[in-house]
């Protein structure tokens, strides 16, 4: 039987009730995150792109967090992008400002849609939650 943890951030209680999944699960020191949007904690999409791409990442943050990680334990990304070419290099530039670059392998899919109108990017990951000094030392 694995050892499976829910992560639920407080903020994120709302998704688990209306669409029935979580925002992540961690096994052991793995977390597996659903892909994270731009949008409220009242699950409204943010209509800014940039904005957007700040929110998701924020979203990804917390719930990361709520698992004991950074963006610095993820160790692969996929990215979901909606009209891709056309927004790629804000989403990168939101990107390169908030996650550390050359850290994860990174894969990018154009798709015709997300689950609501509006959202232009959802950012899937895994990571791996480091030893700590006081438990490895």
């Amino acid at each position: 039987m694995t050892d499976r943890e829910l992560i639920v951030p407080p903020q994120m209680q709302a998704i688990v009730e209306r669409a029935g999944y979580v925002p992540a699960v961690k096994v052991g020191a793995t977390v597996y995150c659903a892909g994270q949007v731009g949008r409220t904690p009242k699950l409204e999409v943010i209509a800014d792109p940039e904005a957007q791409f700040v929110a998701c990442w924020e979203n990804l943050r917390i719930v990361l967090e709520e698992a004991g990680c950074t963006f610095d334990d993820v160790v692969d990304m996929t990215t979901y992008h909606v009209r891709m070419s056309e927004h790629m290099t804000v989403f990168r530039e939101v990107k390169d400002r908030v996650f550390p670059r050359g850290t994860c392998a990174w894969t990018a899919i154009g798709v015709s849609e997300l689950a609501r109108a509006g959202l232009l990017v959802e950012i899937k990951c895994v990571a791996v939650q480091r030893e700590t000094s006081a438990t490895s030392g």
